[in-house]
């Protein structure tokens, strides 16, 4: 299916970078795009990766996160070096990698990732993979990670909460095991997405505490989940916040998290920030 065309570019001067980006072969999308179909909402660009690249770099996108989770045995390997081939191609990504926590092998792949593979960090969620954030299997990520230097995404908010994940992922995440996670492990950088949603207040908290947490944006402001946002994040927290969008896999138009924060009341600094400069510096070379 092709993309819409009726959505917009990045204005002009604007440098993006979008920090939730899914990449995965072809083969993976179509499962995925399926498992939308069945059970969450419908995605509005079916793409697949090169038309993904050629959309978002079309439309004045510089850099973005590929991100990708593996959800059985064997398959991260695989993903990550996939990944690790098209940022070789392609010089706006900025690979991460992933692992199944507990399976075979993990600690190889983990080394392969963060070492000869060149990736940015380790991509994990909860939800899919049906792992608390504050689970010991989890340790080894985490120590390997901030051993390498490389920040930790993990999908740890509560929602969506989809009963097809097979799992109480309300009762799997939270800002309190984030809270555990940061404790027991100061030297990690853990990125939160979507704002840490349903938990906005819980986890804005947390970035008083913590300097080394993240949260990124994506689907958080765009009127695709029903909470409202605290206005308090933006400008209060600009610093340790990242611009996503979850493109593909989101509902709604790519820009539609762009437009109503190019509307938030930030200086010139503060966009620099938020829509490049935290990203670049967290993931970049």
């Amino acid at each position: 299916m092709s993309a819409p065309e009726n959505e917009g570019r990045v204005p002009a001067g604007l440098r993006l970078f979008d920090a939730h980006v899914h990449l995965f072969p072809d083969r993976v999308f179509d499962a995925i795009y399926r498992w939308f179909d069945a059970h969450a909402w419908a995605i509005r660009y079916r793409l697949r990766s090169e038309q993904i690249v050629e959309f978002l770099v079309g439309r004045g996108v510089e850099r973005f996160c590929a991100l990708h989770y593996a959800h059985k045995p064997g398959m991260a390997q695989v993903l990550n070096r996939y990944v690790a081939e098209a940022a070789r191609a392609h010089r706006a990504i900025v690979p991460l990698g992933t692992v199944l926590p507990g399976e075979p092998d993990a600690r190889a792949i983990l080394r392969e990732a963060l070492g000869p593979l060149g990736l940015r960090g380790i991509k994990l969620h909860c939800h899919v993979q049906r792992i608390a954030a504050d689970d010991p299997r989890l340790d080894e990520v985490y120590a390997a990670c901030a051993e390498a230097g490389r920040p930790v995404v993990i999908h740890a908010g509560r929602e969506p909460s989809f009963p097809a994940y097979g799992v109480d992922v309300r009762a799997l995440c939270g800002a309190a095991r984030i809270e555990r996670v940061l404790e027991r492990h100061p030297r990690v950088t853990l990125v939160v997405p979507h704002l840490g949603c349903d938990e906005f207040a819980e986890f804005e908290a947390l970035l008083g505490r913590f300097e080394n947490l993240w949260l990124d944006t994506s689907m958080a402001v765009g009127g695709d989940f029903p909470q409202a946002v605290p206005p308090s994040l933006f400008p209060g927290h600009v610093d340790r916040l990242l611009y996503g969008t979850d493109f593909p896999t989101n509902p709604g138009a790519w820009d539609r998290e762009l437009k109503v924060l190019l509307a938030a009341p930030l200086d010139e600094r503060q966009r620099r920030s938020l829509f490049f400069e935290n990203a670049e510096r967290l993931f970049g070379s």
